[in-house]
């Protein structure tokens, strides 16, 4: 679309000029032909020069527009057209590949320039980082840096882990905290890249190698087997405990639950042996004598019937044995006065 503040084309009129500057030079009864014929060159090339303003852009991709140099548009997926050199630029950035930064290696092999660093408590570690980021910003990837991507990220990632680095202890970097080391310098390395408006997202910021200098590696990985082997045997007791926690609980409420049953039958027992002496001493008040005979009676009859019993009838001289519910007859050879 034209804007309105410019004029318009008047290509009549550019014709004529032309023509009037071609008739300048005599060539004849053939300078018609000849005007017309760079005309069409003319046009020919203006039209190759626009159809080469067509692009397209794949999905996952941003075009990024400058017109005479300056910023002027972004454009999404699809067909599109746009002014082509020298009068406009473009250039896709694709805003959804997922790309990579190895920090103090490259494949298998070791850049100890950049894995070389000290740590908080003066010790020397060899770090090896692998970071993952991508394009959020397509204007401010393309302008605001130099190399973005590249040696811009590459020094800030160098800069971060180094910090990071810089104020722990060895130990934390080597065994036991390498997630938080992460954290903590995926977050400072997005602090810096925004910074800079560098229009990168961190996505992913991994420990690749985290190891002591060759002199003392030996010793380091004696310490942490020592560690592991520590967090080994305090998870087997945390399961022996788990283990035995329950069934020592169980045993206990058992115990309890006898004791208050025991409890509960002991006084229950004490409590109607209460209720029938008071019962019997009411009625023992009311005819002390009569009561006294019948206790007695009770007492007799629960005795008597479990116990060995020598009964002896003086006219027959005969022992009649009685023990629980059977009876012997035993007959004795004595003399009527034997014995008195």
């Amino acid at each position: 679309m034209q804007r309105q503040d410019e004029p318009e084309v008047n290509l009549e009129g550019l014709i004529d000029r032309l023509r009037s500057f071609f008739g300048r030079f005599k060539l004849g009864g053939g300078g018609g032909t000849l005007l017309y014929i760079l005309l069409a060159i003319l046009l020919v090339a203006s039209l190759a020069w626009a159809a080469t303003g067509f692009y397209t852009v794949q999905p996952g991709q941003v075009a990024v527009l400058r017109l005479f140099g300056r910023f002027n548009s972004e454009q999404g997926p699809g067909l599109n057209w746009f002014p082509p050199t020298p009068v406009g630029t473009r250039a896709i950035v694709n805003v959804d590949e997922i790309r990579r930064l190895e920090l103090g290696f490259r494949g298998n092999t070791p850049v100890p320039v950049e894995s070389l660093m000290i740590t908080g408590d003066e010790n020397i570690v060899d770090v090896q980082l692998l970071v993952q980021f991508d394009v959020k910003d397509p204007v401010d990837f393309l302008f605001r840096v130099v190399d973005p991507d590249g040696i811009t990220m590459r020094d800030v990632a160098e800069t971060a882990l180094r910090q990071v680095v810089g104020s722990r202890a060895i130990d934390d970097v080597l065994t036991d905290k390498k997630e938080d080391v992460q954290i903590e310098t995926q977050r400072l390395i997005q602090s810096l890249l925004d910074v800079y408006q560098a229009g990168i997202n961190i996505r992913e910021v991994k420990l690749q190698a985290v190891n002591p200098p060759d002199q003392v590696r030996d010793s380091f990985d004696d310490v942490v087997r020592a560690k592991e082997d520590k967090e080994t045997v305090i998870n087997l007791a945390d399961a022996y405990e788990e283990k035995v926690l329950p069934t020592a609980r169980g045993e206990a409420a058992k115990l309890v639950e006898a004791a208050e049953a025991t409890r509960s039958e002991r006084i229950n027992l004490a409590t109607g042996q209460a209720e029938r002496f008071k019962a019997i001493l009411a009625e023992y008040s009311k005819a002390p004598d009569i009561t006294r005979q019948r206790l007695y009676l009770d007492a007799m009859e629960e005795i008597l019937p479990n116990v060995t019993k020598f009964i002896v009838d003086p006219g027959t001289n005969v022992v009649v044995v009685t023990e629980g519910a059977g009876s012997n007859v035993v007959p004795l050879p004595l003399e009527r006065g034997e014995g008195q």
